[in-house]
């Protein structure tokens, strides 16, 4: 059976950066990023989720991953109210 993604996007509390991702278990990885685990996301922490979708299959998760770092991607989630500014 083929593994199922999600896309997440996580908020800086230190600093507000933004940081879009994809994984299977996203509670895990949230972990993961606020244990400093990626390099990137380690000189920002602690991290918030802010949204997570369920997308299926890892191409599908990555595509929406390229949406949601781009400036229609990111005006969405402003739009929602996942975001301000």
């Amino acid at each position: 059976m083929d593994k199922t993604y999600y896309v997440y996007v996580l908020r800086s509390l230190m600093d507000a950066t933004l940081y879009v991702g994809m994984s299977e278990d996203v509670v895990k990885r949230l972990d993961e990023h606020n244990r400093g685990k990626s390099q990137f996301t380690k000189a920002h922490q602690p991290w918030d989720l802010i949204y997570s979708e369920l997308v299926g299959t890892r191409e599908l998760a990555r595509k929406r991953e390229k949406y949601y770092k781009s400036t229609v991607g990111k005006n969405y989630l402003r739009k929602h109210g996942f975001i301000k500014g």
